[in-house]
């Protein structure tokens, strides 16, 4: 029951499923993201990045400050098109 634990909500990615991916060998939250998805949702990781921090140390039995951190891509948070919009006309005057 506890493998059926949500790690990214967003995503809908169980423990059970993060433990899979891992034991295939993705090693990096980034490579379990391109594998999974997770962190590619609406909070884009928010939440579930340190849980798969967490899952990595201890399956690798690294302190959490080894674990490779993924890095964001503008915009960090999520913003609306309207809001591209706009500033792509106050750009364009």
């Amino acid at each position: 029951m506890a493998d059926q634990i949500l790690i990214c909500r967003c995503e809908d990615i169980t423990k059970e499923r993060l433990l899979e991916v891992i034991a295939e060998g993705y090693e990096t939250i980034d490579e379990i993201k391109r594998a999974t998805r997770a962190g590619m949702g609406p909070c884009q990781g928010r939440t579930c990045r340190q849980l798969i921090a967490q899952e990595l140390s201890k399956i690798y039995g690294v302190p959490m400050e080894e674990v490779l951190m993924p890095t964001f891509r503008a915009p960090v948070k999520p913003i609306s098109m309207g809001t591209l919009a706009d500033a792509h006309k106050k750009g364009g005057e």
